[in-house]
């Protein structure tokens, strides 16, 4: 018999309800836009009358999820950036240094004094000992240091150290392993800081994602220009604290060896000679935060994790009177006299700094220290006037789309022909719907998936409107012929959509950036046309059944 529970109908209107609600922020975007940025906002502490005024914008007792624009929609920025892995080696083994210094140094009796060596080559690390004869023997002790190489799936059985001796050097460098494993880790590493940054800036579902062994692909609508985006995370923000040797107006001044040379910020014409190893980097920073010195001048208070606040404290107890450097990026924020003892680990950075600076400073310190420098290989700004043109032809398509297939629709069927088109309707709501909900970022192509999506949800209907048409023909009454209709549909209707489905779970594993956002939207259209054509239409097929009772159906 042609009935459908109670329950179920009021499963499937719920559903159709649901759809509605969660659809309908998307038709106050702007407004809703404005109430979700008030309130996270809020919830960071910051309360303004325009802030206040923008939240009540939006009723909180109403959904405000809404589907993301991506670049070609919003405008923004587009960056292909290189990473330079190499580099990350000489840091690695400069790291090394103090490791073998100390090491070596418990062996003083049989190899000597340790002394570094220069190198051409800052991926090697060359020592030389003060025993004639002794090197094999010192090599043999810095072979102790190295540990088995750490891949991302765990160790291997590879040592991260090469050890060699060269003359009367000894050479230490990283093995072709732990070279591979470092590349991985500094493109997962840069990775992850990046996206940090990014969304530290509060900027809306930037694409983020790796292309080939060393380049980053970096997509962020909404921001103003490649510049600005530039500024935000080709930054390395590397904080370090280092012992000051000399002071001098001199830059052309040759340090000794282990030495460097970094300007003043505040202080033109003032040149810091510091020991080259730092005491503290910034990569044992565990927060960092904007405010305000003694003075009530803008500035940025840090904090240590307890390794790096150990070290911190060992060292002002130790050297209280000498000044100590506090460089970013190569320049000398400020070197202050060690008064006291500084335990805790906490500390504050001052400066000529305005709010805005102290802000995005403690952005990329919070953030996170580029592991290595990047090379910008293509930079694309994209105003948001291409974002609108695109919006637009979109929505024309989309319209046009829809009103052929409506009209078609209608003058092929009739009666059942409205209610494909109710279903219709439904079935985009119920798409918009889900792309809110999970979040997603809607692209010119994802546009294209939903105009196409529209043409193909009424495929469904057709083939359970021509089978009813067909089982009329036998005079098994109308109602006998509807029931008929989708047990015989069904199978084709699922064989098409199943197919059509893998299709898309292909595209979104196996594409990037725009193929997934198609992937996306073709597979939730699949999913919501099978819903509203098998469930929707035949519910409502049901109830004109049911009021109507015709003894034939114009179909």
């Amino acid at each position: 018999m042609l009935q459908i529970p109670i329950w179920k109908r009021v499963l499937i209107w719920a559903t159709c309800a649901l759809a509605l609600l969660f659809t309908m922020p998307n038709l106050f975007y702007d407004r809703v836009e404005r109430h979700n940025d008030a309130a996270s906002l809020i919830e960071a502490g910051q309360r303004t009358a325009q802030i206040e005024a923008d939240k009540a914008g939006w009723p909180s007792f109403l959904p405000s999820f809404l589907v993301n624009l991506g670049l070609d929609l919003r405008g923004g920025a587009h960056l292909l950036a290189e990473v330079r892995v190499s580099d990350v080696y000489a840091d690695r083994i400069d790291s090394m240094w103090p490791v073998v210094r100390d090491r070596l140094a418990q062996e003083r009796a049989t190899v000597g004094a340790v002394r570094r060596m220069p190198s051409d080559d800052p991926g090697e690390l060359r020592v030389r000992v003060g025993t004639a004869g002794a090197t094999d023997q010192a090599a043999s002790i810095v072979r102790e240091l190295a540990q088995p190489t750490q891949s991302l799936t765990g160790f291997t059985q590879a040592r991260d150290l090469d050890v060699r001796v060269d003359g009367e050097d000894i050479v230490v460098t990283l093995s072709e392993a732990e070279r591979l494993a470092t590349d991985e880790r500094t493109m997962r590493l840069s990775l992850e800081i990046i996206r940090r940054r990014v969304d530290e800036a509060g900027t809306r579902e930037p694409t983020i994602q790796r292309q080939g062994a060393d380049r980053i692909l970096i997509q962020v609508p909404g921001i103003g220009s490649a510049e600005e985006l530039k500024a935000l995370i080709g930054t390395t923000a590397r904080l370090t604290f280092h012992p000051v040797i000399n002071v001098t107006s001199n830059p052309d001044e040759i340090p000794g060896p282990r030495q460097v040379i970094y300007p003043s910020i505040d202080d033109p014409g003032v040149y810091y000679v510091l020991d080259q190893t730092p005491v503290v980097t910034g990569e044992q920073l565990v927060d960092a935060q904007p405010g305000m010195d003694q003075n009530n001048r803008p500035a940025v208070n840090f904090r240590f994790n307890p390794a790096g606040g150990r070290a911190f404290g060992i060292y002002t107890a130790e050297n209280i009177g000498n000044p100590f450097a506090i460089v970013l990026d190569g320049e000398v924020v400020s070197a202050p006299v060690i008064q006291s003892h500084i335990p805790g680990g906490s500390g504050i950075i001052t400066g000529r700094f305005t709010v805005e600076e102290t802000s995005r400073l403690a952005v990329l310190l919070r953030a996170g220290a580029l592991p290595a420098e990047m090379d910008f290989l293509e930079e694309r700004t994209v105003g948001p006037e291409l974002g609108q043109d695109s919006i637009d032809a979109g929505r024309i398509a989309a319209i046009v789309a829809m009103a052929a297939v409506l009209v078609f629709m209608l003058a092929s069927y009739g009666t059942f022909g409205v209610i494909a088109n109710i279903a219709l309707l439904l079935n985009i709501s119920m798409m918009f719907a889900l792309l809110s909900l999970i979040g997603a970022t809607l692209t010119l192509p994802g546009i294209a998936g939903i105009v196409l999506t529209i043409g193909m949800a009424v495929d469904a209907t057709v083939l359970i409107f021509e089978r009813i048409r067909e089982e009329m023909r036998t005079a098994k009454g109308p109602a006998r012929a509807i029931e008929l209709g989708y047990e015989k549909a069904l199978s084709a209707i699922l064989d098409a959509n199943i197919t059509t489905f893998i299709t898309a779970l292909i595209l979104f594993a196996m594409g990037s950036g725009p193929v997934r956002g198609f992937a996306v939207t073709l597979g939730l259209g699949i999913i919501t046309s099978v819903f509203t054509a098998l469930l929707v239409t035949k519910l409502m097929i049901v109830i004109y059944f049911e009021r109507a009772r015709p003894k034939t159906l114009v179909i």
